[in-house]
């Protein structure tokens, strides 16, 4: 009878339990409204959901929306990035007005080791969010940022997919190490190093999956992160689930690139009456009826398509997000072809009756490239052009090939490359994987009440495989052992991060006070390992005096440990205070300089909150910053530079009878006080609002001297076992200021306009670069140099900007044209040699621009993206190195010149040595540019308004003006040799929600 009633009782149980919840099914109200802004337009994107549980869903692009709330007392809330948070009675919530006075400054923005809002920054940081990226064919992360942020500086290498970019905040702060600034992807500090096979480490983030940047640029704002910010800190936030219903959105685009120009060479013509005139009889016997425009046969429609689907909501307390994408881009060099497959995961869920939030953050990349071999880009420009591209019979694998049969070495084969076989008869392929991942836990204590501990664990781990096959056709691998080849590769590195810290915020009520305190640890550890193999040639012999090799693979590692600390006040809310301070600890250092302590402070008033301004209908906002911090430097010292290190070479060495002689190990190079490079920064600046924020932006001025200066110093004869090693000798300073606005001109309900600009103006100085600074006959760093030069071009000398350009002064006749070979004699000894040559110009721009635009009209938006760079120069090394007679009428056989060459053409006479080095070919290389222009519209609802389609269609590289007679004016390093084409991209893309 017990266990009778007992089953009654669990019966009656489940019946009342089942319908107490069929009623609050029942008891549900549909609830349809719409969300309007004060011109009373329909925002499209609103996240409403239901206060206190994870019903949730978002507005459709009039601003209606319909959603289920469990019972009729709820409360809706309203939030969009951009608006003011609402919260509503679902009774009254038919027509919502969300308002965009505050929203900017109420926005919450991650910074290091926390967030903020961003009313409350005391430094310079700038947001970029997905709604202003960079639209089209995006391989990289970077790319997205282009002319979007004040004082950041984004040139691409060059045109290849995937291919990487130079990123400079406010003008980098070294010469030898790193200029790059510190990337840190959802809390993981990424390490500076590349990624065998990787076109850049960076194209391993898929940017679809990208929600924010924010740009930590002076020292007060990246001080937290220490040793690894002294050129600023980009951090990447990922897309996070939010919660509710399943929210599927699915974007692909269709691409197809062109050569946007060419370098300008001769005809076949020109090179036939060039060579008939002036060539002996072989080079005349040599030339061929053919008219191939090698540049042309070499290039190609490049088509790509970039496919990625989301899927995001909640499972009850459990909001996801799991993002797939598949990239395949050709690149207009043929050949070329980069892949990319991407998964994301993320979960947020919160826990412990709100107490623990748990952010799980899970990308991998696999990449499958096919790298071209660019050696063709100059091989285009330089080879015969009266010659076809195949010679109609089989030999080197049908291509046509200079030969003579006289030679046993085969000169000629190896002189000259056919371009198109040179693509075609070579296969380097890498298969890169990369996996970055944390778990991130968020536990408000609940024993002190604003008492919070933040632990992070995370990871960076990657490895790379590829192959590198000359085909034994090839005429250029031919020699008298063997033909072709085959390499192999293989790299793994394995990074990790361990961070706790506590945070503590506290509002003293009776002072008008608040108190956020920061305190925590960090620890991060860095290991690539390389791998070595044996070499053969294409029939898989072993190519002679190579074998297994006797260290089999290679590792280097380093660790950084460092705590930390950071003090937030705010009093009265309108006076604020920020210090840091981070003290880091490095294995690239040795014991007696292996910690360094990085400090900042920083002070904010903001004006607005003032009586005189407070009520004012005008000033919507006005924040005065004033900062200083010191940040370090490590990247680009060794891992253990500071150490005596042997070396032992990796393939033994043979007498003339293949005798193996005894294995031998060589000491390097080393400095035993090697210690950290410091940059201090000062940094003064206005955040202003007007007519309800329709206007706003920044102006930012700022001073950077950087001591201790890491270079490569000549070692005296003798006194080490290198001749250069890395020492910190040298000071540079860097001094400019931002501009930023940012304004709405017109706001109406079918048409709104908005428009941001920014400029910055930088310049770099050198201070000291010797042990004694008074050494007058220390000349500076060589840079690079131009091909058919033996000098440098370029070098970083004290006085002058880094990067400055070493040259001959050109001498000109009484028509303006060039005298060859002759140049000022500045000295003034009678004699033209290298003591004559002087500094000129720079390759940096000390102006940069960023420029975008946007118009909507009811479901049609159209926008702009331009950049600007001034007084940058650029050498055309295309002219230099190839503007000479010997390029035509060549040692062994005919070749081809730069069209230059009819204004100026170059003997090549042996007491002509240093005219590739004349001023002559040095040009300004100032240039606009239009990035990016998009047109879109949005179809709204479609599928029995299930889903919203919105269509795009984008034009990448749409023009440039620049008075620069080369390639591209764009360069990262100054000498136009041989680039990748940047593509000219037209790309058609869907994007489809529901």
């Amino acid at each position: 009878m017990k266990q009778f009633n007992l089953s009654i009782g669990r019966i009656l149980t489940v019946t009342v339990i089942f319908l107490l919840a069929s009623l609050t099914v029942f008891a549900q109200n549909t609830i349809t409204g719409k969300v309007i802004n004060e011109d009373g337009n329909g925002i499209q994107g609103v996240t409403v959901s239901v206060k206190g549980t994870t019903v949730s869903t978002q507005t459709d692009a009039n601003g209606d929306y319909k959603i289920n709330a469990p019972k009729a007392n709820a409360v809706l809330v309203f939030s969009s990035v951009g608006f003011s948070t609402m919260e509503i009675a679902a009774t009254s919530a038919s027509t919502v007005l969300l308002k965009t006075t505050s929203a900017q400054l109420e926005e919450i923005v991650v910074v290091g080791y926390g967030t903020a809002r961003r009313q409350d920054l005391t430094g310079s940081v700038a947001i970029v969010s997905s709604k202003d990226f960079q639209k089209g064919a995006i391989s990289t992360p970077e790319q997205l940022l282009a002319g979007k942020v004040a004082g950041v500086s984004i040139i691409s290498s060059g045109g290849a997919p995937g291919s990487g970019s130079q990123i400079r905040v406010r003008g980098g702060s070294s010469l030898s190490a790193s200029n790059s600034p510190l990337i840190v992807v959802d809390g993981i500090p990424l390490s500076g190093d590349g990624i065998a096979g990787s076109p850049n480490p960076l194209s391993l983030i898929n940017p679809n999956d990208i929600e924010t940047f924010t740009v930590l640029k002076d020292a007060s704002a990246a001080a937290i992160y220490g040793t690894r910010a002294a050129n600023g800190v980009i951090m990447i936030t990922t897309k996070k689930g939010v919660g509710g219903k399943l929210k599927v959105d699915f974007s692909t685009v269709a691409s197809i690139a062109t050569v946007a120009n060419t370098i300008d060479v001769l005809s076949a013509d020109q090179v036939r009456d060039i060579v008939n005139k002036s060539g002996n009889a072989e080079r005349i016997a040599q030339l061929g009826t053919a008219n191939t425009d090698w540049q042309k046969e070499i290039y190609q429609k490049a088509f790509g398509t970039d496919n990625n689907i989301a899927l995001s909501g909640g499972i009850k307390n459990l909001p996801y997000r799991l993002s797939l994408g598949y990239q395949n881009l050709d690149g207009v060099l043929r050949t070329d072809n980069y892949q990319r497959s991407s998964i994301g995961l993320n979960l947020s869920p919160t826990l412990l009756n709100n107490n623990l939030k748990v952010n799980v953050n899970f990308k991998a990349t696999a990449q499958e490239v096919r790298y071209a071999n660019q050696g063709a880009i100059g091989a285009a420009v330089s080879y015969d052009p009266t010659q076809p591209v195949r010679s109609g019979n089989n030999r080197y694998g049908g291509f046509f090939q200079w030969t003579d049969p006289a030679t046993v070495t085969g000169l000629m084969l190896n002189s000259a490359t056919n371009p198109v076989s040179l693509l075609e008869q070579t296969n380097n392929a890498w298969k890169p994987r990369r996996s970055i991942g944390n778990i991130q836990l968020d536990y408000k204590i609940p024993f002190l009440s604003g008492l919070r501990a933040n632990l992070n664990l995370g990871y960076d781990i990657s490895k790379s495989t590829g192959n590198i096959v000359v085909n034994d056709s090839a005429a250029y691998a031919k020699s008298i052992n063997g033909s072709g080849s085959r390499s192999e590769g293989k790299q793994t590195s394995n990074n990790q991060v361990a961070e706790f810290y506590l945070n503590y915020t506290k509002d003293l009520a009776s002072i008008k006070s608040r108190v956020d305190v920061t305190a925590g640890y960090s620890y991060n550890f860095f290991r690539t390992t390389g791998y070595n193999y044996r070499t053969y040639f294409f029939n898989g012999d072993t190519i002679p005096n190579t074998t297994a090799p006797l260290f089999r693979r290679g590792s280097g590692e380093h660790s950084l440990i460092s705590v930390f600390g950071r003090l937030n006040y705010s009093l009265m809310d309108k006076y604020l205070l920020t210090a840091t301070v981070r003290r880091d600890g490095s294995s690239r250092f040795s014991k007696q300089n292996q910690w360094g302590t990085f400090p900042s402070i920083a002070l904010a008033w903001k004006l607005k909150e003032e009586n005189f301004l407070k009520n004012s209908a005008t000033v919507s906002n006005l924040n005065l910053r004033l900062g200083y911090g010191i940040t370090g430097q490590q990247d680009g010292i060794g891992n253990y530079d500071f150490l005596p290190v042997y070396y032992s070479q990796n393939n033994p060495t043979y007498l003339f009878d293949n005798t193996p002689l005894p294995l031998i190990y060589s000491p390097g190079g080393y400095n035993g006080d090697l210690k950290w490079e410091q940059t201090a920064t000062y940094n003064a600046g206005i955040d202003y609002g007007f007519v309800n924020n329709r206007i706003s932006g920044s102006v930012d001025v700022y001073y950077k001297k950087t001591t201790d200066l890491l270079n490569f110093v000549p070692q005296p004869t003798g006194t080490n076992f290198a001749l250069f090693v890395t020492s910190n000798v040298g000071s540079m300073t860097n001094k400019g200021i931002e501009f930023n606005i940012n304004a709405i001109p017109v706001q109406k309900k079918d048409f709104t306009w908005d428009v941001n600009f920014n400029i910055t103006y930088n310049k770099n100085e050198i201070t000291n670069l010797t042990v004694n600074p008074n050494d007058k006959t220390y000349l500076g760093i060589p840079g690079a140099k131009p091909q058919a030069a033996n000098l440098e071009g370029m070098i970083s000398s004290v006085g002058g900007p880094k990067n400055v350009f070493f040259l001959f002064k050109q001498v000109y006749d009484k028509t303006g044209s060039p005298i060859e070979g002759v140049f000022a004699d500045l000295n003034r000894d009678g004699i033209i040699n290298q003591d004559d040559r002087y500094r000129t110009k720079t390759a940096d721009p000390n102006i940069f621009t960023g420029f975008s635009t946007n118009f909507n009209y009811k479901n049609f938006n159209l926008g702009v993206i331009m950049r600007g760079n001034f007084n940058n120069y650029l050498f055309n090394d295309n002219k230099a190195s190839r503007g000479r007679a010997l390029d035509i009428l060549g040692a062994y056989h005919v070749g081809n010149a730069n069209a230059s060459y009819l204004d100026f053409p170059i003997t090549g006479e042996i007491t002509k040595e240093y005219q590739p080095l004349s001023d002559y070919y040095l040009e300004n290389a100032s240039f606009v540019k239009m990035d990016n222009l998009s047109l879109g519209y949005n179809f709204g609802k479609i599928f029995k308004e299930r889903a919203n389609l919105r269509v795009n269609a984008i034009v990448q590289n749409v023009f440039t003006i620049t008075k620069y007679e080369g390639l591209d004016p764009e360069s990262t390093y100054g000498l136009d040799q041989n680039l990748y084409p940047r593509p000219r991209t037209y790309s058609l893309g869907f994007n489809l929600a529901f």
